[in-house]
């Protein structure tokens, strides 16, 4: 037996999650058993565990996109017990069963060994939203964008992609503009390297469809009219990639940004990316997030705290990265 959080559905199909003992006879299929150290709690995994969206996709689910563990068997030649393991994506929480229990039995292909810069605790502070905020740099790096460039946007800066994506490009030497609803939370923002704060009112409503050029490339972690008016505000050229959608799916937006100014929009999409990349990303993030940084951003949690704590990440009342300890 093992502890996890167990999300089922009542008859009028609402979302019921429950913190209790499994039995290692439920798990999926897979090659390899992992003990799990720590997991994270995601705005993804929130909007699970509340049943506020439609994340799940098979029942019963035990949420959690992200894992950091060690393999106690592998029926896959390239695993061994012992072996330390990060896994992020891969339909962790929606397809398969995740990380926010103290076992998980997973597939070989989608295990990483953990980065030597990190220890698993540490991996879930990175984890998916330091990944994705990662795949978003090197779609930035690779349309040409260099540091000295001109200002970068990270729109919902103060939530856990946001944070990672302002401390990763000033490292690189980016100029990061920080667009955040929570103005007490400049002083963070501007630690973890943001060159100025402004007001996610100036984005939110709906703006013009071409508007003053002010940002040679963006990171958007929100969405609807955001992202549009991020896009209408990119200069001649740029690149904004998009990888979030807190404030809605909808992309209210006109084709002008992208015809008269050659603006590229990147999507971003974590989930299936191959290791390879994955492991060029977390070198990237070893290398230029500081680690004080990171643990300014983190804030840590139980498992049995996952589902009263869920609804604060939906209510962008939590800032950064929330890992959780699976063991208590």
């Amino acid at each position: 037996m093992f502890q996890g959080i167990l999300l089922t559905q009542g008859p009028d199909k609402k979302t019921i999650a429950t913190y209790g003992p499994l039995d290692e006879a439920q798990l999926p299929a897979g090659d390899v058993d992992v003990r799990v150290e720590y997991s994270t709690l995601n705005y993804k995994d929130a909007l699970a565990v509340t049943g506020k969206g439609a994340i799940v996709r098979s029942w019963p689910m035990v949420p959690g996109i992200d894992l950091a563990g060690v393999v106690e068997t592998s029926r896959d030649a390239r695993w061994q017990p012992g072996d330390r393991v990060v896994v992020t994506g891969w339909g962790l929480g929606e397809t398969h069963w995740g990380g926010l229990a103290q076992k998980a039995r997973l597939k070989g292909d989608w295990l990483l060994r953990l980065p030597p810069a990190y220890t698993t605790r540490r991996s879930m502070a990175i984890a998916t939203a330091g990944f994705t905020a990662a795949l978003a740099v090197m779609a930035l790096q690779k349309h040409g964008l260099a540091p000295g460039d001109g200002e970068v946007l990270v729109t919902g800066a103060a939530g856990g992609v946001g944070s990672i994506a302002v401390a990763l490009l000033a490292g690189l030497g980016y100029k990061a503009v920080a667009s955040t609803g929570r103005p007490h939370e400049s002083g963070y923002l501007e630690s973890l390297g943001a060159s100025r704060i402004i007001d996610r009112n100036e984005l939110s409503t709906p703006g013009k469809p071409l508007q003053s050029e002010r940002w040679a490339g963006v990171i958007d972690t929100v969405g609807s009219h955001t992202l549009a008016n991020a896009c209408a505000q990119t200069r001649w050229y740029g690149a904004v990639a998009a990888c979030g959608l807190a404030q809605g799916g909808d992309f209210p937006a006109t084709v002008m940004p992208f015809i008269l100014r050659g603006v590229n929009l990147y999507g971003i999409n974590s989930v299936f990316t191959d290791n390879a990349t994955r492991e060029r990303a977390w070198a990237m993030l070893a290398q230029h997030v500081d680690t004080a940084k990171l643990e300014q951003m983190t804030v840590e949690i139980g498992l049995s705290e996952v589902i009263d704590y869920a609804p604060r990440v939906l209510a962008g009342q939590v800032r950064g990265r929330t890992v959780v300890d699976v063991n208590r």
